[in-house]
This record gives C-alpha cells, sequence and structure tokens, in this order.
C-alpha cells in the first residue's frame, strides 16, 4: 500500500512540477520563519533556567514614583535585613562590569567583564568551579576569581590557585577558577569582592541609591511581605527622620518628596520582564520576541493556508483518481489516509529545505540580533517535530477530507461541481491571506515612518566630527588632594590635545550622549520636586555640541562665579519648576546655594525614543566630585586629514594618558545612533517579512485563481462562443477577488491600527497614524492581485474551444 501510495505521489509530482514547488517552498519559507523565531524565544527564556536558585533569588527594585524605578537601593539596608525572617540571605553588588586591565608577572590582560559582588555571591550564582570552590573563592577583599577562559589567557597551562595578580592598583590572589556555559543576567569573566568599602562609605546614605542588592527568600510566596519590610525601613529611616529634620509631618514630606517603594523581582523572569536595569548583562527584549513570534506564526499560517488552496485547486486533476479508487473498493478513510500520507513527505521535505534555509542563513539572523544561536539540544528537537505534527494535521487533514468527499458518479461523468461549504471555506482562507498580507504591507509602512521620524528628527545637539574617547580615574577618592590631582590631570590632557593640527576644541562632561548622565539628584523648588540628570561641563562643551540657550547665557570662562555658585537647567526642567522667569532665581541642591544663570534647550540624552529627562547642568568645579563621574573626553577636529588628527591623539595619549590600555574612541553621531539601531533593525524584519508574506500570498492567490479558473473553463468556451469580448471575460473573471480584496483589506483595518499604535505607545516622541498607509495597503494589494487575477483569466480566454466543448 505505502509503495503503491509512493508512486502515485512521484508520479503526480512529475506531472505537476510548478504546484509540488510551490507547496514546498511555500510551506518552507513559512517554516523557516518559525524556526528562526523559536531559536530566539528559546534563547532568551534561556537565561537563568540552569541556576538553581532562580525563583528563591530576588533583586530589589526601587521605585521613587513618577516613573523612576532604579534596578538599584541604599547601602544602610544591610544593617537592618537581618531582622526580616522571610530572608535567607542577602548578596550587595555593582550593577554594571568594570573593563580593567589584569596583570600577571608583567603579562597583562584586558577584561571586559569584571565584576564586584560581596563573599557569597557564588551563592546566588553556583557556577561550577573548576578550581577551588564557591564558598572560598571569595572569602576577602583580596580574592579574585576568575573565568577558565581568563585563567587560561593569563596563566597558560600553568596552576592559577593561590597565584598573585595586580588589579586597579591592588595585589588580589586567584582562589577559584569557574566556567559558565550558560546564559546568565550574571556573566563575569571575573569576580572581586571589594565593594564592602563601598558600602561601608555610603552605610548612613539612605539617599544614596547606588548598589545592586540580591535577596534570597526562604520562601517565594512571602515576597509581598518581604516589600512590606523594605517599605518600613525606608519610611522609618529616611522618610520620617529626614521629615524630622526638616520640621515638617510626614504627610507633608511625601507630599513634596513623595515616597519609595521597593519591588523584589525574581531571578526567573528577569530577563524578559523586569522594571529596571539592574543586572549587567543588561534586559531582553519582550517585545521583540512576542513581534517575532507572532509575525512568524502568522508566516506560518499563511504557508499553511497556501498549502490547502494549492492542494484543493490540484485536486480538480486527481477527482478521477479519487473516484476510480471508490468504485474498485476504497473507503474514505482509505482516501485520507493517502493524501495525509503525501501531506506528511511533503512537510518533511519542506522541513528539511527549511532547515537548510536556517543553517545558511543564520550567521545574518545572528547579526541581525546580535546573538549567537546555535541549532542544537533537545527541546528544539522536541520543537521541531511539535511543528510538523502540527503543520501536517492543520495542512493535512482538510484537503484529505475535502477530496475524500467526491461524488463518485459526477466526478466520472466529468462533472466536477463542489459543494457550498467547500467554496465558501476555500474563499475564506483566500480573504484570510488578504487580510494577513494588509496587516503586513500597513505595519511595515508604519514602521517605517516611524523610524524615519527617528532619524529625522532634530536631536538637539550635532555630533559629527566630534570624537568621544574612553577616560579612566587613576586616583583613589581616599588619596591626599584627590580632587586637584584630578583636576591638574585633566587641564594637562585638554592642553596637550588642544596643540595636537587639527584639533578644534577640547571639553568634557560627566555623561555621554545615548547612555544619560553618570548621577542623578532631586531638588526642590516651591512646591515642585524634581530628579534631575547631573549634567557637569566643562567650559565650551555645550557651545562644542552646538546645544542651544533659550534664556539667559552659558557658563563662561569669564564669570569667576561660574565655578563657585552657578547651574542652568533644560527647558523640560523649567517646564517642572512651573517658573516664567528662572534667570537669577537660587535653587538649594544638596546643601548649595545655585543661582540659575540660563536655560538649555532640549536635547536628546537617550535614544530619540526617550523622552528628555529634566537637566540640571554646572561647572564641574562648582560639585567637585562630580570630575570623578568623568568617563568621557570630547574632541572637536577638523574634517581634512582626519586620519592624522586622530593617529596623532592616539599617540599622545598611549604614551602620556593611559599607557596600559588600548587607545578607544568613537564618534558622537555614530555612537549615538547605535541607541536606535534596534528599531532600524525591527524596520528591516518587517520589510523581509513584506516580501515573504506578499510571496505567499501571491501563491495562494495564483493556485485559487488557477482553480477557479480551471473549473470555470466550459463556461468560458459557451460565452466565447457567444461571442463575448475579451474584456468582459476579464471582467467578469477578476471580480469576485477584488471583492475577497476588499474584504480581507477591512478585516485587517482595526488590528493593524491597534497593534501598530499599541507599538507606537513605547516612544516618547512618534508619529500618528494617518490614513495614507492603509490606502497604500490597499493599493498594493489590488494592484498585484489583479497582475496574478488578470493575467490567468488572459491566459484562460486565448484557449481552443473545441477542447472543452467536443465532449457535451
Amino acid at each position: 500500500m505505502l509503495k503503491n501510495w509512493t508512486n502515485l505521489f512521484i508520479y503526480h509530482i512529475k506531472n505537476n512540477k510548478l504546484f509540488t514547488f510551490l507547496n514546498i517552498l511555500g510551506l518552507s519559507i513559512g517554516i523557516a520563519g518559525l524556526i528562526f523565531a523559536t531559536l530566539y524565544w528559546n534563547d532568551e527564556q534561556s537565561y537563568n533556567e540552569w541556576n538553581p536558585e532562580k525563583n528563591k533569588v530576588h533583586q530589589v527594585i526601587s521605585d521613587l514614583g513618577n516613573d523612576i524605578i532604579w534596578g538599584y537601593t541604599a547601602s544602610p539596608l544591610e544593617q537592618y535585613l537581618e531582622e526580616i525572617p522571610e530572608v535567607e540571605s542577602h548578596c550587595y553588588f555593582n550593577t554594571w562590569y568594570y573593563n580593567e586591565m589584569i596583570t600577571y608577572k608583567g603579562k597583562k590582560e584586558l577584561i571586559e567583564k569584571i565584576f564586584d559582588g560581596q563573599k557569597n555571591f557564588f551563592e546566588f550564582f553556583p557556577f561550577e568551579f573548576t578550581k577551588g570552590n564557591s564558598k572560598t573563592a571569595l572569602v576577602d577583599n583580596t580574592s579574585i576569581a576568575l573565568s577558565e577562559e581568563v585563567a587560561q589567557r593569563l596563566f597558560g597551562n600553568a596552576e592559577p590557585m593561590g597565584k598573585q595578580v595586580l588589579y586597579s592598583g591592588r595585589t588580589l590572589v586567584v582562589r577559584g577558577v569557574y566556567k559558565i556555559n550558560k546564559k546568565s543576567s550574571i556573566a563575569p569573566e571575573a569576580v572581586t569582592n571589594i565593594i564592602d568599602k563601598q558600602l561601608e562609605a555610603n552605610a548612613d546614605q539612605w539617599g544614596n541609591f547606588n548598589f545592586g542588592l540580591l535577596l534570597k527568600l526562604k520562601d517565594p510566596a512571602q515576597k509581598a511581605k518581604v516589600e512590606k519590610a523594605l517599605d518600613q525601613l525606608f519610611f522609618k529611616y529616611k522618610i520620617a527622620k529626614e521629615a524630622a529634620d526638616e520640621g515638617i509631618s510626614v504627610e507633608e514630606y511625601t507630599k513634596l518628596y513623595g515616597t519609595i517603594s521597593n519591588v523584589l523581582e525574581p531571578l526567573a523572569t528577569a530577563r524578559l520582564h523586569s522594571k529596571a536595569h539592574g543586572y549587567p548583562e543588561g534586559n531582553g527584549n519582550y517585545q521583540m520576541v512576542l513581534i517575532l513570534v507572532g509575525l512568524s506564526f502568522l508566516i506560518l499560517l499563511l504557508s499553511i493556508v497556501n498549502y490547502v488552496n494549492l492542494a484543493t485547486a490540484n485536486a480538480i486533476k486527481r477527482a478521477k483518481e479519487v473516484g476510480v479508487r471508490k468504485i474498485i473498493g476504497a473507503t474514505k478513510n482509505n482516501i485520507i489516509q493517502q493524501f495525509l500520507f503525501e501531506t506528511v513527505i511533503t512537510v518533511l521535505f519542506a522541513i528539511i529545505i527549511s532547515l537548510v534555509i536556517v543553517e545558511l542563513t543564520l550567521p545574518l539572523y545572528n547579526a541581525f540580533l546580535e546573538k549567537e544561536l546555535l541549532i542544537h539540544g533537545s527541546q528544539f528537537y522536541v520543537q521541531i517535530i511539535l511543528i510538523f505534527l502540527v503543520t501536517v494535521l492543520v495542512a493535512g487533514i482538510f484537503p484529505a477530507v475535502y477530496v475524500s468527499n467526491f461524488d463518485t458518479l459526477k466526478v466520472l461523468k466529468g462533472n466536477f461541481g463542489r459543494s457550498k461549504s467547500g467554496i465558501w471555506l476555500r474563499n475564506g482562507m483566500l480573504i484570510l491571506q488578504f487580510s494577513i498580507a494588509t496587516f503586513f504591507i500597513v505595519g511595515s509602512y508604519i514602521v517605517y515612518e516611524q523610524v524615519q521620524f527617528m532619524l529625522d528628527k532634530d536631536l538637539g545637539f550635532q555630533g559629527e566630527q566630534v570624537l568621544e574617547i574612553a577616560y579612566r580615574n587613576p586616583y583613589d577618592y581616599k588619596e591626599k588632594n584627590y580632587q586637584q590631582k584630578l583636576i591638574t590631570r585633566y587641564n594637562t590632557i585638554k592642553q596637550e590635545i588642544s596643540k595636537i593640527k587639527g584639533v578644534k576644541q577640547v571639553s568634557t562632561g560627566a555623561f555621554k550622549f545615548g547612555n544619560g548622565a553618570t548621577s542623578s539628584s532631586s531638588f526642590r523648588y516651591k512646591e515642585a520636586t524634581i530628579q534631575g540628570q547631573n549634567m557637569a561641563v566643562d567650559f565650551g562643551m555645550l557651545e562644542m555640541m552646538q546645544t542651544k540657550i533659550v534664556q539667559g547665557r552659558s557658563f563662561n570662562e569669564k564669570f569667576a562665579s561660574d565655578t563657585i555658585n552657578t547651574m542652568m537647567i533644560n527647558e523640560t526642567t523649567l517646564k517642572m519648576m512651573h517658573e516664567k522667569e528662572p534667570i537669577g532665581k537660587t535653587i538649594e541642591w544638596n546643601g548649595n546655594k545655585l543661582k540659575i544663570i540660563g536655560v538649555v534647550k532640549d536635547f536628546h540624552l537617550y535614544g530619540p525614543q526617550a523622552e528628555i529627562p529634566p537637566m540640571s547642568f554646572f561647572h564641574f568645579k562648582t560639585i567637585d566630585w562630580m570630575l570623578q563621574n568623568v568617563n568621557t573626553i570630547y574632541v572637536k577636529v577638523e574634517p581634512e586629514n582626519l586620519e592624522q588628527t586622530i593617529t596623532n591623539i592616539e599617540k599622545f595619549w598611549v604614551k602620556n594618558v593611559e599607557t596600559e590600555y588600548p587607545f578607544s574612541y568613537d564618534f558622537v553621531d555614530k555612537s549615538y545612533a547605535r541607541t536606535f539601531q534596534k528599531f532600524i533593525k525591527m524596520k528591516n524584519l518587517f520589510s523581509l517579512l513584506n516580501i515573504v508574506v506578499i510571496l505567499i500570498a501571491l501563491f495562494g492567490l495564483f493556485a485559487l485563481a488557477s482553480y477557479s479558473i480551471q473549473r470555470r473553463m466550459k463556461e468560458i468556451a459557451i460565452r466565447k462562443t457567444l461571442g463575448a469580448e475579451t474584456n468582459v471575460l476579464l471582467k467578469e473573471l477578476s471580480k469576485q477577488y477584488i471583492v475577497f480584496c476588499v474584504i480581507g483589506f477591512l478585516i485587517a483595518l482595526f488590528p493593524a491600527y491597534y497593534l501598530l499604535n499599541l507599538w507606537l505607545e513605547d516612544f516618547a516622541f512618534r508619529i500618528s497614524i494617518s490614513w495614507i498607509p492603509f490606502v497604500i495597503g490597499f493599493v498594493v494589494l489590488l494592484f498585484l492581485t489583479l497582475g496574478i487575477v488578470l493575467s490567468r483569466a488572459y491566459l484562460a480566454t486565448k484557449v481552443d474551444v473545441l477542447k472543452y466543448l467536443k465532449y457535451e
């Protein structure tokens, strides 16, 4: 039986090469898209899955109200955590990686991911140790644990345990070697335990939210109780105390400054569902995951609908075969089994081809998503089998049942009429194809418009020909004359670089375009409490970036007060202050009385999709501790002989500034452009999927048009015999598809508008959805529909009428 089915399948493949090719190609594309989405989904979901503590470990997130949510908290909490019985243990950590040099016997290695946490860090992230163990790896602040890769780079095949290395002016002892072979929210190349001194220095600073904090709960179900306990600690030691110090009631204080709420986020869901950026590996893009998976399912659905349409369109040629088989004793179940068997083989071929497509294009896909996805794992193979089974069932059942229900006598007499239910179902599937195609065409256009809107938007600064050079602070803040050393070093660097030919200007700021400021502080003005970004700058920094001053003036070396007691604000801050005449007004900022001398026009500190935050500008000598936050020096260069200018800057830098580190720079405009690179990729993704969807939809339209016209060939022949003109026949054959196109378009209108409007809500600066994308979508869809249908109809009108009338 199987041999007979196989021979019949091969026979029909040979006689219907085009239909078979379209069948397999359409399914292959749809399945490949779903495989890509599955790989991405698996990768994002795999973060922290290996960690046995993932459900017990929670990160403390601080919610300060007014949409200010931080992935870090205050140091003084530590001394009270033991009083919370539901907390098993805790671990403070810095929420970023250090990028520093580690030296062993003169051999230097630049390590990009050095993590600093308390000594029990490996209880929360129990990586596998190949040397030493998790309990002794960070036993004190002279300890360091290394990943296998770093240990190999530093020591080769020598024993690393007990070796002394130099790191940031400290001598540390290697007390553990671990390996990380799975995805983790914290995946360091080296781990140190030097955070305790920072915690001690901030032991009474309830207002300094500088540290990440992990809590391991005895019972995750008690999370709400722990959150309440943390809120009470902040209320008692910060809110109530500061209210008493100001001589106001707690109610007045909270009205002025708001409250502090603590949220515990489990490690298990942190990657895709965190409210804040609290882990150094960053957060995943859950919206991107959902969009990619959702669109992939739509494309697979479109492919399956396309397959069904092609299968039913081709079934007319097999009607007599089915009739003969029924006459000689075949049952409906036999017919269904045969056609399901053919579907199994077709889908099997499609999956093999889709895997080839994925394997060949995976490097491009990885580059697109900035991932390292691989095709492997038992989970993936189970998912492939599931995709296979679902596709076979959904794509195979209807054509098989449809063909098995052919009326034996009618098909043997040459009457290929079908039931109305079958016609309505096929037409319904065609309308679904039109709807999906409409959604993609309209969506692609709206995504393009939004991304173009961001690209064309005035950022409020000009970053062309401005270098941003990575700058390190070599001094310990406890050193004598620490601030003066910082200022002297920076001024020397500024003077020397300014002498290099091709350099127009040198300045700095305690912020980076695209990443924000390095600190944030609040101040109160009348009834308003403002959490501003601390924008410490040197003279000329704002002028270099061509930011505009809308009121007052900028900082100027001619005014001695500009380094003592003045500040500037941006337009957003001014709006929050509700002050019409800000110039000359005095603000009390962290114990300093500062006079406003100017208002800076709003510019985009983060990506152009984000809101512009309130900003407070100071000269770094005014708030002297801000100079230690400077990690970038900005250099404006001439466009002529640019390469030589950069080469000369590099020579000076590696010789006089940072002799142990490679010279690292970028152009401000290019660096900033990366902040919205993911949206450009989303636009490109939509455009690519749009092409795929249109192609698959055209396959389906081609199939159904071919089927419908083939079914009406006798009618066409009779009409031609009676004198019908070609244009009349074309109109008659195409009008139903125009109706289907309109219905499909109307069905897609609301989902397209609603879902894309939902996507646009994530942008602080966005377009409004107009009628233009929908008109364009309809015109494109109608044009493609008429192109396919009229071409098939035109060929039908040119056939020999005798071929279809000679048996009548």
